[in-house]
């Protein structure tokens, strides 16, 4: 039996209560990887779940308990791990470039998923430990040619959380955090140029940009802002919205809400940008575009996509158990068993 330490971030509880993309993930993996067998020992905060157990340093995710100063909890945390390095077959870090600094300094094996760059300037830590820790996508967009890496594995999610939903509702959703680079000026301009009610849910993380882009066309009818919703609430959002609206302004790494939607059986509009084409299947399971103009054209065509075939698609694509198998396959292959 493979023994993991599987580390996940502690911005946020693991899985989240409302976001946390990549706690979400981080759970997800120590779920699936654990039902096929592989002992897992999840470090996270304290107050989060874990399907086998748990070891902590912080109580809870410094973005709740804003007391907590954020540099100070990620250096316990990694270090907390690190320490007990010998105990493991394999450290599967979920955290960034941070813990790799590390990974010369303990005999274990490290496997790293790659969330996503947040920067290039990051790109040097990643370079440097290229002989070292074993590199996950996921995507195949989102892979540098300055990295070496093992595999491509999309992320998953738990199918039986989503419900599908044949007859929706007529609104729009946008489905994410409130910044530039997720578009949430441009769902707004979709939806208005479309004439259609466009519902917004996530988190306020840029708060200039909410005021000048999003805020001024907020009236409670057309365009209605909700805030941060929890899973519950996202499942209802999701399975009754005509389409979900993805049009970001950056080379999006994955998408959580696109297969999220889909799973729901409902459509993507999402601008062609990152992993885009690896998620949406063109003109069966959404639509691809380039402008606001085209997007909102699109949406005329969205009623003649079959949702059955969107939640079929994403169950066989972006499920857990598919997701689980494919690190068991990375495990298997760093440990040569």
């Amino acid at each position: 039996m493979i023994k993991l330490a599987l580390l996940s971030p502690v911005a946020w509880r693991t899985p989240p209560r409302h976001y946390g993309p990549w706690e979400q993930v981080a759970y997800n993996i120590a779920r699936g990887v654990a039902a096929l067998g592989v002992d897992v020992t999840l470090y996270a905060t304290g107050d989060s779940l874990s399907p086998g157990r748990l070891e902590y340093i912080c109580e809870s995710g410094y973005e709740e308990d804003r007391s907590l100063d954020a540099k100070v909890a990620e250096c316990m945390h990694i270090s907390h791990l690190m320490e007990r390095a010998g105990k493991y077959d394999l450290i599967h870090n979920n955290f960034d470039f941070l813990p790799l600094t590390w990974s010369r300094l303990v005999d274990t094996p490290m496997v790293t998923t790659i969330h996503g760059f947040s920067s290039p300037r990051i790109l040097p830590v990643y370079q440097r430990y290229n002989d070292r820790v074993h590199y996950v996508a996921i995507s195949n967009s989102d892979r540098s040619p300055l990295l070496r890496y093992i595999a491509t594995v999309y992320n998953g999610l738990d199918s039986k959380q989503f419900t599908l939903r044949e007859y929706p509702d007529d609104y729009l959703l946008y489905l994410g955090r409130i910044h530039h680079d997720k578009g949430a000026y441009e769902a707004i301009q979709i939806a208005r140029k479309a004439g259609r009610r466009l519902l917004i849910a996530g988190i306020i993380q840029d708060h200039g940009y909410f005021s000048e882009k999003v805020e001024p066309y907020l009236d409670g009818e057309q365009i209605v802002f909700l805030g941060s919703v929890g899973p519950e609430k996202r499942d209802e959002l999701l399975g009754g919205a005509y389409a979900l609206l993805h049009p970001v302004n950056f080379e999006e790494p994955f998408g959580l809400s696109v297969a999220e939607a889909m799973l729901c059986g409902t459509p993507v509009v999402a601008f062609n940008r990152g992993s885009m084409p690896e998620l949406i299947e063109d003109g069966k399971t959404g639509f691809l575009s380039g402008t606001v103009g085209e997007a909102a054209e699109l949406l005329g065509q969205v009623a003649s996509i079959n949702r059955r075939y969107c939640r079929e698609r994403a169950e066989k694509n972006f499920s857990l158990e598919k997701m689980a198998s494919g690190y068991l396959e990375v495990y298997k292959k760093i440990l040569g068993v």
